[in-house]
């Protein structure tokens, strides 16, 4: 009985062997390979627009008064130096002078005596750090109505907390390829209605639409590509396809905002190109190692037998064939996200990752929100931070596999967390922005580092919802985020001391999470506890079950 229940136990492992042993003779990184790393670009680009596009349409232009209908035909300069009143050399934006502007416009003169009052007619903005009218100048989102932009912000990361959730369970219960068209197709909708919105609540739910698609517009793909390159090449391929396409995307977006000059026109070219995902059912195959763990084998290889014709490789007979014995024999498992939760070392494994990708998530929306306020155009700022995001996971895909994936998590979330404690007490301007920019490229690090080293801890069956369980987390934190930048109405300091706090705190907690550096990614809930059980704090490995046999095996495979 027990050499049965141990038999069974090695069974699913066998499975992950067997397609590893597949991929490795169609190609680990053939032109197929190769097509669906081209085909990441889109939907890259499409992930940076769903995140940061909300910034360009509802940024708020800091030069603003209160609006006076009676001197609307005098200069902007004259206006403003009548109605507002100055304090602490700066132009007074949310009150104005009670006066008899008739009066004032016959006399010319200052009512410097009267008493002040909240705007009574809505407000003017001087369009210069914001070239052009958005949500906020259009609809008065200042002043005792400022709120209104971190909440819907926030509400936009409440749909990413819903859509991860059920477009997680539709990439593992119904297929990598249907989740990714629905999250695309769905901020297509999202973002299109949000043009034809008038008020607050209209738009917030618009901006829920949009949120629902933020990630799974592109980690849906970005699963699916890693689970069909071999090992050697998993580490360039998921950190390039978020350099080059995720990061062109974010470089791309400011000017194409400043070229637009309307947030409507702007919201168009955003959304609109989002309906070629009606293309992809066509283009990109469905997950092998998905179809394999929901028994649907023949699917599976006829998947791998079209990759073996592009590739122009030939898989053995005999190869294929263990393929198929060991993927039958592992559906009866039928293993899902629970599967993980009632396993202690991974659900233990899972709570320290969802810390750290909480983290993450929250240090980097955190930097790039406080562009509009670190005093140099926001544009620029916006771009230069931007800007790290090709380098520094160049950098991450270079030594990654080197260094590991703990040590480039927890590395440089501690440098990211010094240097923002650091910046949260110099001047505004060039100075906080060179340690921002510092901070962003240290972040970008380990943001993508947890990105691939969480799809790498979780098992087949689990990964996708796994995944979005992790991801789900860092949009709690996101939700957050627009409130910690808002912070900084209370001490001009604030929010770059809780962000470079959490920085600090998740760096530790990388210490005690398991390396996958150089091993499988597991195809069973078995293979997961092995990767965890193997590589303790200091990266010996212990496992109880002769896991230092089956690290130097993975060695070998790789």
């Amino acid at each position: 009985m027990e050499v049965k229940e141990e038999l069974n136990k090695k069974e699913p492992s066998d499975d992950s062997d067997a397609l590893d042993s597949v991929i490795m003779h169609m190609g680990e990184m053939g032109l197929y390979q190769k097509l669906l790393f081209v085909m990441m670009a889109p939907f890259g680009i499409f992930f940076a627009f769903v995140y940061f596009v909300q910034m360009f349409i509802a940024a708020t232009p800091q030069n603003h008064w209160c609006r006076v209908p009676e001197l609307q035909h005098l200069d902007a300069e004259v206006r403003r130096n009548l109605i507002s009143p100055r304090v602490d050399d700066e132009w007074e934006k949310c009150l104005m002078y009670d006066a008899n502007w008739t009066q004032v416009l016959i006399d010319m003169v200052i009512p410097v005596n009267a008493s002040l009052i909240p705007c009574q007619n809505g407000w003017e903005f001087q369009l210069g750090d914001i070239p052009y009218h958005t949500v906020v100048s259009e609809r008065g989102w200042v002043c005792e109505n400022a709120g209104y932009v971190p909440l819907t912000q926030a509400i936009f990361f409440g749909g990413s907390t819903v859509g991860g959730i059920l477009f997680g369970w539709i990439a593992d219960f119904y297929g990598r390829v249907p989740s990714l068209v629905g999250a695309n197709l769905i901020a297509l909708v999202g973002g299109i209605a949000t043009i034809y919105s008038t008020g607050v609540w209209d738009y917030a739910f618009c901006r829920f639409l949009v949120g629902m698609s933020y990630d799974s517009c592109f980690m849906a793909l970005y699963i699916l590509a890693m689970e069909y390159v071999g090992p050697r090449h998993r580490t360039w391929v998921s950190n390039m396809s978020i350099a080059l396409y995720f990061g062109g995307g974010c470089l791309a977006l400011p000017w194409l905002a400043v070229w637009a000059s309307d947030w409507r026109l702007l919201l168009w070219g955003t959304s609109l190109p989002m309906g070629i995902t009606l293309l992809v059912p066509f283009v990109v195959p469905e997950s092998a190692r998905w179809l394999a763990s929901r028994g649907r084998v023949n699917q599976a290889v006829k998947v791998l037998k079209r990759f073996e014709k592009v590739n122009g490789t030939k898989i053995p007979d005999d190869v294929l064939d263990e393929f198929i014995v060991s993927a039958s024999q592992t559906r009866q498992s039928n293993e899902s996200i629970k599967d993980v939760l009632k396993s202690p070392p991974l659900r233990r494994m899972l709570i320290l990752m969802i810390f750290v990708y909480m983290a993450c998530a929250l240090i980097f929306d955190g930097l790039v929100r406080m562009s509009e306020g670190l005093g140099l155009d926001f544009f620029i700022t916006f771009t230069l931070t931007s800007a790290t995001e090709i380098p520094s996971v160049a950098l991450l895909a270079l030594v990654l596999d080197r260094w590991g994936r703990r040590n480039l998590a927890g590395g440089p979330l501690i440098i990211s967390g010094t240097l923002a404690l650091i910046a949260a007490f110099v001047p505004k301007g060039i100075p906080q922005v060179t340690l921002a920019i510092l901070a962003r490229f240290m972040i970008n690090m380990a943001y993508n580092a947890a990105i691939q080293w969480s799809a790498e801890l979780l098992p087949t069956g689990a990964r996708a919802s796994g995944c979005s369980l992790v991801h789900v987390s860092g949009y709690v934190a996101t939700v957050l985020s627009p409130f910690v930048v808002f912070s900084e109405r209370v001490w001009r300091s604030l929010p770059l001391v809780l962000l470079g706090g959490a920085a600090l705190a998740a760096g530790g907690v990388c210490g005690a999470l398991p390396e996958t550096c150089r091993r499988r990614m597991p195809q069973t809930v078995a293979d997961a506890e092995r990767t965890v059980r193997a590589y303790t704090f200091c990266g010996s490995k212990v496992d109880d079950e002769g896991s230092a046999d089956e690290g130097e095996k993975d060695k070998a495979v790789t």
